[in-house]
């Protein structure tokens, strides 16, 4: 799923919105609200995402496939960054964990994900727009030595 919906950090970083908490708001509100339209709003033309669940989407027209194919099937309820950031001059990078609750839209319980997230951001023509955005699921630690793999 594109849970790079999490992670504001671009937006966050434009010096119009008064600071980082606005900004944070406002985005986790897109993701709530399903809002396509604002979350590609945050993305270069020729920018990259990777989601957890694909290599990655390249250019608004991919990753807006990604965002239409994860609120097609999901709805968002709940969305929590923890994040920070480094900037110099034109470029910025961020880096935290975000949590996301969705219900599928098909009937079942919620699923509640934490992901890694790096985002990387530039200053362009005055707007900040995420270049590379990246989400990443904690791959499980190997089995002990000596332990037997599970079997299916």
């Amino acid at each position: 799923m594109a849970l790079a919906a999490l992670e504001p950090l671009a937006a966050a970083l434009d010096a119009r919105s008064g600071g980082r908490e606005p900004a944070l708001t406002r985005d986790v509100a897109a993701a709530k609200a399903g809002d396509v339209n604002a979350l590609v709003a945050l993305y270069a033309p020729d920018a990259v995402l990777y989601t957890p669940d694909a290599m990655e989407a390249r250019g608004t027209a991919a990753i807006r496939k990604a965002y239409e194919d994860m609120f097609g099937s999901m709805k968002v309820t709940d969305a929590r960054i923890d994040s920070q950031y480094q900037s110099a001059g034109d470029l910025s990078v961020g880096y935290g964990t975000a949590t996301l609750t969705m219900v599928p839209k098909a009937g079942g319980a919620p699923q509640t994900m934490t992901v890694r997230v790096t985002a990387a951001a530039r200053n362009i023509k005055g707007k900040w727009l995420y270049v590379a955005d990246h989400a990443s699921v904690p791959a499980a630690p190997p089995p002990a030595a000596g332990s037997k793999p599970a079997t299916p």
